[in-house]
């Protein structure tokens, strides 16, 4: 997946207490081919349709989905007993068709064969060349006969996500209205109350504490980034250095926006500092001496075992949710919490934006050409999105967990819920990976109601740290996403060069041995991005950031 919105990252990504995982999962099909005739430009037209809106639930109604994933399985679709209700009550039955590990291998067959899904579901910048093959319905002639979409998604996500063409061909995937995001700074909450519980708010005061940690715990790593080939908490620290510069400048983006236009990255000076520092941390063995070779696994067992004094991470809510977790069981007193993130003294802490939240959210569907009745597949989908079919796919058929709406038109939780947390947990989790065009507007409210119904103490690690601070702490860059050139256009042959120059010149700042080795290879990093061409990649970057923010502006 790309690196802007992982599974496990996205808007529902937070474990509750209440022991659910809401994210944002699907897949799955293939289908009959019809007779619609391609457009003149690629693309196909949808039949034409009554004027009256079909009403869901009134006819059964079956469509096939692909999931284009190579680890994605579809769970069979009535298996479970959220979307059995689905199935029973609104006549909705869906069949997967699985990729077999091989996702690319399975879709290239399929066009080949002419041997469609009705739906592809998938990464969003997987569907351009679809659409110019001309196996994708465009939506537009729903939007406004089918409202749901149009209204939680709002003009400027649905602009965003239109083709070349000016058409819509993609349905959002736990698209948001809100800050969402997991990244920040976790502390071992021993080993701060035995030392006192110094002040630990500014880049000064996380190194004190880090050598303090060093001479009064030698068996304890004093600062784990995470895997640090991947950048991690080791971009994170970037944005401890100045005010609106989230890690995604750095991790993502490559490049940083000044005077709106994306500049070097190894020409700023700010990187350069950033750098200084997380060297500093290194040649001091203050931070993780393994940081770029270390598995996944091998950071979790270090948090679940407490070894680690302060770690921050992109994920940092995802991995330390589940340490603190797993440490409380033996010891009550035991566990993690988070801190506002850190800033170079000086700096304004209510701008230190560790990284960035995408209102667009995490993938999409799309509906093919050889679907049978595309209107109906959109008006499924478009139920599915709105408050009620968030309701009875992630939170269960009334009754069972909810029993009306409160004011807000927010489900009022049951008894059953709160009393019964295993087997809930087993049925809301059953879904996951049939949540294809989750509403994370709606969604993240009735989530936020469930935590503030629990006493404090019960109360969901990741929400209460979502809410007072990662969402407090990431910044809206919508527009700067999708902006990366064709892989095989030769701004994108730059970018690919250019993205192994910036993790080698990274991975060698990290290691240098002294200050000025580590600006000395870093302004050598400068002069190889110039010859790589790296002004020609940002000046793409920059003219495909202003179209969005045009986009964004339509009505």
């Amino acid at each position: 997946m790309n690196n802007w919105v992982k599974k496990g990252m996205g808007p529902l990504a937070a474990v509750m207490a209440l022991g659910t995982v809401i994210s944002g999962c699907s897949g799955g099909g293939s289908a009959p081919a019809d007779n619609k005739a391609a457009a003149p430009n690629g693309t196909q037209t949808p039949a034409a349709s009554s004027s009256e809106p079909w009403k869901i639930g009134s006819e059964p109604v079956s469509f096939t989905l692909f999931g284009n994933y190579g680890w994605y399985t579809m769970p069979p679709w009535g298996k479970d007993v959220f979307s059995k209700h689905v199935q029973e009550q609104y006549k909705i039955n869906i069949t997967a068709i699985n990729a077999g590990g091989n996702a690319e291998a399975k879709l290239s067959t399929m066009i080949v064969s002419k041997d469609l899904p009705d739906v592809i579901w998938g990464d969003r910048d997987k569907f351009e060349r679809l659409r110019e093959n001309g196996v994708l319905v465009p939506l537009d002639p729903y939007l406004d006969k089918y409202p749901n979409l149009k209204k939680w998604a709002g003009d400027e996500i649905l602009n965003m996500l239109r083709s070349k063409d000016g058409k819509l061909y993609m349905f959002p995937n736990w698209y948001t209205n809100k800050p969402t995001g997991n990244a920040g700074y976790v502390v071992n909450k021993k080993i701060y109350e035995e030392l006192g519980k110094p002040k630990l708010e500014t880049t000064d005061d996380l190194y004190n504490y880090l050598k303090l940690v060093k001479e009064k715990y030698p068996n304890i790593i004093p600062f784990e980034p995470g895997q640090a080939k991947e950048g991690k908490g080791v971009d994170l620290l970037f944005s401890a250095f100045a005010e609106n510069n989230p890690a995604s400048y750095a991790g993502t983006l490559r490049a940083v926006p000044k005077d709106g236009k994306f500049t070097s990255l190894f020409a700023d000076p700010v990187y350069k500092e950033a750098m200084v520092f997380v060297n500093k941390l290194h040649r001091e063995k203050l931070m993780t001496q393994d940081a770029l070779t270390q598995t996944v696994d091998q950071v979790r067992e270090k948090l679940n075992t407490g070894r680690v004094a302060v770690y921050a991470d992109i994920t940092a809510t995802d991995y330390a949710s589940k340490a603190d977790a797993e440490l409380s069981k033996s010891d009550p007193n035991a566990g993690y919490f988070m801190i506002w993130p850190i800033h170079k003294p000086g700096l304004d802490k209510n701008k230190i934006m560790v990284a960035h939240y995408d209102r667009l959210g995490w993938n999409a569907a799309a509906i093919t050409a050889t679907a049978k009745d595309p209107e109906k597949i959109f008006a499924v989908l478009d139920w599915m999105t709105s408050p009620d079919g968030m309701r009875q796919i992630v939170w269960g058929p009334e009754g069972m967990y909810w029993k009306g709406l409160d004011s807000e038109g927010l489900p009022n939780l049951t008894d059953k819920f709160f009393s019964e947390p295993a087997e809930r947990t087993k049925n809301m989790n059953a879904t996951n990976d049939l949540q294809f065009v989750g509403n994370s507007t709606y969604n993240d409210k009735i989530k936020v109601k469930a935590e503030l119904s629990l006493p404090e103490e019960k109360r969901s690690w990741e929400t209460k740290y979502q809410d007072a601070i990662t969402w407090k702490t990431h910044m809206d860059l919508t527009a700067m996403r999708g902006i990366e050139p064709p892989q095989d256009s030769p701004e994108g042959i730059i970018r690919e060069r250019w993205i192994e120059l910036y993790k080698k010149v990274r991975a060698q700042a990290i290691l240098a041995k002294s200050e000025q080795e580590v600006i000395e290879i870093i302004d050598k990093g400068e002069k190889d991005a110039q010859t790589l061409g790296i002004e020609k990649l940002n000046e793409y970057l920059t003219k495909r950031w202003k179209e969005n923010e045009e986009k964004m502006k339509k009505k």
